[in-house]
């Protein structure tokens, strides 16, 4: 059998993870890496080739996985790739998933591709869960943590701050508030009051510290309406402090089964690194569009959209005898 050919479009942590993490998928075969930035520059083990080079591969590779930023890179780079081939992005800018999607749509269609989006584990995993959870316990609600870790979009999205030169996002979770939900307790939740934002940035040369701290903290959709607190720190300090990008979180459904019967549904996450699991999602659901591919079921799909078996290299015989 023929291996899936896999591209690689952006060469930060996730697509590093992505270069790793295809290493424990036989069935996979990565092409090559496409980068803005010069190829000789980047440290990889696989050939790396200019971005604008591209199209010179579209007969060459199966599936794209998008490595680049939710705010500014798959906004722009997935409606143009998605012309010449079929992709998979970890879009996770929440709001903004139903409008990204009917564009994806409508051009993976218009061009005969499959544009797997928002993959990863929220949105992804996460959102997958919420659906069974909630199809499950139609009779109760949902509450969804996150960290503490480390969050890659959110660090991405403080790094375009005009005056940034680096920067790493926590998100700092209630601990009393996801015990209270887990001994069955009810709880006023929302989102934005359930969790903390702690951002350490290094500042470029000559750059206004205040002008910084305020464009973060009243930037849409990632920090407005949170209580965020932002720190200055050295360069040094950033080396020897913020490396490691660990992360995880939960979804938790607290519902009746009965009048006198709760039950509460709980799926966690500990990741010691954050690009190298979402990285291995993205490489699961890459397997998935190709698949769709092969079926040519075109168009835009999410995690909601796509049967699980899809996700395996295995066969739907060997899943049922290996797993059911």
């Amino acid at each position: 059998m023929d291996k899936i050919k896999i591209g690689i479009v952006g060469y930060g942590n996730l697509g590093q993870g992505v270069e790793v993490g295809l290493k424990n998928h036989p069935d996979m075969e990565l092409v090559g890496i496409f980068s803005r930035r010069d190829p000789k520059t980047l440290n990889t083990q696989t050939p790396a080739y200019l971005l604008q080079d591209i199209l010179n591969f579209k007969d060459k590779i199966d599936v794209l996985i998008l490595c680049g930023g939710s705010k500014t890179d798959i906004p722009k780079q997935g409606p143009s790739l998605i012309e010449h081939f079929n992709t998979v992005d970890a879009y996770d800018i929440h709001a903004e998933i139903p409008k990204y999607y009917n564009k994806m749509n409508l051009l993976a269609k218009e061009n005969q591709k499959v544009a797997v989006i928002s993959t990863g584990w929220d949105p992804g995993l996460f959102s997958m869960n919420r659906l069974m959870q909630e199809a499950i316990l139609p009779d109760g609600k949902s509450y969804t943590f996150w960290g503490r870790g480390v969050s890659q979009g959110h660090s991405d999205a403080v790094r375009r701050v005009k005056g940034v030169k680096e920067a790493a996002q926590y998100t700092v979770p209630d601990e009393m508030m996801i015990n209270k939900i887990l001994a069955g307790e009810a709880v006023d939740y929302n989102q934005k009051d359930a969790h903390n934002r702690e951002v350490y940035v290094v500042l470029e040369k000559d750059a206004n510290p205040t002008e910084v701290e305020d464009e973060i903290k009243e930037m849409p959709n990632y920090f407005a309406g949170y209580q965020t607190g932002v720190s200055f720190i050295s360069e040094e300090e950033f080396k020897a402090e913020h490396q490691k990008m660990p992360h995880g979180g939960r979804v938790i459904r607290q519902g009746k089964t009965s009048d006198d019967a709760v039950s509460i549904i709980d799926f966690s996450l500990s990741l010691e690194s954050n690009p190298e699991f979402t990285a291995a999602v993205n490489i699961a659901y890459a397997r998935a569009a190709y698949k769709l591919s092969q079926t040519k079921e075109y168009g835009a799909k999410t995690v909601l959209d796509i049967p699980p078996y899809y996700l395996s290299s295995k066969t739907r015989e060997e899943l049922m005898r290996d797993l059911l």
